[in-house]
C-alpha cells in the first residue's frame, strides 16, 4: 500500500515539475495570459446568419458587420436592430 502512495505521488510530483517548466520557456501561463482578445467576435468582424435563420437568402445576404461586443458576450450588428447570440451565426472557417 505504502509502494502504490509513493508512485501515484511521484506521478503528481512529475505533472507539476512539467507545467512549471513549459511556463518558464516563454509559454503564456493561465495567470498572465489576455483574456480580452479571446472573443468569438470583434468590432468590425463579418459574420453570417445561419441559412435556418434567413431562409432564401443567399450568404452575402446574411452578413453582416459587427458594431459592438457587449459584456455578456451578445453582439450589436450594423445596419439591424437588436442583439445577437454567437449560436445565430455559422462557424467561422
Amino acid at each position: 500500500m505504502a509502494l502504490l502512495a509513493g508512485g501515484v505521488g511521484g506521478v503528481g510530483i512529475a505533472l507539476l515539475l512539467k507545467r512549471g517548466l513549459g511556463a518558464s520557456q516563454g509559454g503564456a501561463s493561465r495567470a498572465t495570459r489576455d483574456h480580452s482578445r479571446d472573443r468569438w467576435a470583434r468590432p468590425g468582424m463579418g459574420v453570417t446568419f445561419r441559412a435556418e435563420l434567413m431562409p432564401g437568402r443567399d450568404a452575402e445576404e446574411r452578413t453582416f458587420r459587427v458594431a459592438e461586443l457587449l459584456p455578456s458576450g451578445r453582439i450589436r450588428l450594423e445596419d439591424i436592430g437588436g442583439e445577437h447570440d454567437e449560436n445565430e451565426f455559422e462557424a467561422r472557417r
